[in-house]
């Protein structure tokens, strides 16, 4: 199987899916070392697009996450 391919019985897709899905707020660290937080919009077998504070689309190679997390407000 390519790595382009969209491959939903991986537990990482399936995550993401549950973000999109829950609408849930995210983090993603780059490996540049930048971090991105919103809410992500859609994924596809390459890249993954989050919708930021100002709901600008940010669309992020897959390949340059470091990590991603559920980002978690304080209260």
């Amino acid at each position: 199987m390519a790595a382009t391919e969209f491959d939903t019985t991986l537990p990482s897709i399936r995550q993401i899916q549950n973000w999109i899905k829950q609408k849930a707020a995210v983090e993603f660290k780059l490996m540049t070392g930048d971090l991105i937080t919103g809410k992500v919009f859609w994924q596809d077998g390459n890249c993954v697009c989050i919708l930021d504070g100002n709901n600008e689309q940010i669309i992020v190679y897959k390949l340059a996450i470091a990590y991603m997390k559920l980002r978690h407000e304080a209260a």
